[in-house]
């Protein structure tokens, strides 16, 4: 009996695999849920082309767990990285009233940070002493440290319960100073941090933007601003711990920097420190239990080559550790947003 089936005339049939099949979900800490790490679940997955068919579902990922690490999908440029921020959140935005010395790369995409390599970096949201500041950040991993070098990344959700309610409600009420100090050979000029050198320009910001502001002689800058400790996220609707009280304040400085600008400055005019709105000093107690807060939630992982990092800047802190040399972690920052107390 002969085969009647003739192979000659037989079509492909194509294979449909939803968004679903390419990619594969895990965490780093299955006991915290944090971050979520998505990888591919098949080999050649394109994350950019993926992420632009599934930006919602990456969105709400991201507000559900407050951090995303993409992981072997072999991205390897900075224009693809950047183009990987606009296909799930529009365009990477421009790094404006600058706090830490960054270089930029190309487009809208920066340095992480060009802090001393031997230096640590205490956990923080970006920019939450700004009027106005990025609800994403993203960082992308070329060149992973030889040693050392790893970005920590914590949940606000879980500081904020953390800090005792007392010491919260003090902060709702009191909100936070900042005081600033530029050109006196320490942290980086108002020219860098206001990207301009018309002094106009800058009393323009400060002025639309609720900043005291002080020229002192020799071309400096000394400018306060209060700002709210805790304020509501805009797509969940939750309080989130969101400020700089600890980051600024000269105490979580690593002993051998502080101890040169304590014995080199009065507090006046250090480059960077924190009170209680009102202008009163922030209590060695309190800063001691808010350091603790944040140290206390750290998730720490080793970088990969091609790795990318998606936070939401709200419901996520991040920092850095120490590292041996090359390492090179890039960054990009999105949707920037001004809360309604500005």
């Amino acid at each position: 009996m002969k085969n009647s089936l003739n192979l000659g005339t037989m079509k492909r049939k194509a294979v449909s695999i939803s968004p679903e099949e390419l990619i594969k979900t895990e965490f780093l800490q299955p006991e915290t849920n944090f971050p979520l790490v998505i990888k591919p679940a098949i080999k050649g997955v394109n994350l950019l082309n993926w992420a632009q068919s599934n930006r919602e579902f990456l969105q709400n990922e991201l507000l559900k767990y407050g951090a995303i690490l993409f992981r072997g999908f072999n991205v390897k440029t900075v224009d693809e990285f950047e183009q990987i921020i606009a296909a799930i959140y529009k365009e990477a935005m421009e790094y404006r009233y600058r706090a830490s010395p960054r270089t930029q790369v190309g487009g809208r995409i920066y340095t992480s940070t060009d802090y001393p390599a031997e230096q640590s970096i205490f956990p923080h949201n970006e920019h939450a002493y700004s009027p106005t500041f990025p609800l994403k950040i993203f960082f992308f991993c070329m060149t992973p440290a030889q040693e050392g070098g790893e970005t920590p990344i914590g949940s606000c959700r879980k500081v904020f319960e953390r800090i005792h309610p007392e010491i919260r409600d003090r902060f709702i009420e009191k909100k936070v100073m900042y005081m600033r100090n530029f050109g006196d050979g320490f942290g980086l000029p108002w020219q860098t941090v206001f990207q301009t050198t018309d002094k106009i320009k800058v009393e323009e910001y400060c002025h639309s933007n609720g900043i005291e502001f002080e020229w002192k002689d020799g071309d400096r800058l000394r400018t306060r601003q209060v700002g709210p400790a805790v304020i509501k996220h805009p797509r969940t609707g939750e309080m989130v711990w969101f400020n700089h009280a600890t980051f600024f304040h000269v105490s979580t400085l690593e002993p051998t920097i502080r101890d040169s600008l304590l014995k080199n400055f009065p507090e006046e005019d250090l480059p960077t420190n924190t009170y209680y709105g009102d202008g009163s000093p922030i209590e060695p107690s309190v800063l001691a239990h808010l350091q603790e807060a944040y140290q206390q939630e750290m998730v720490t992982f080793s970088w990969q080559k091609g790795d990318v990092l998606m936070l939401d800047n709200m419901l996520s802190i991040h920092a850095r550790k120490p590292f041996v040399p090359p390492r090179k972690i890039l960054v990009g920052m999105a949707e920037p947003y001004t809360p309604q107390h500005i």
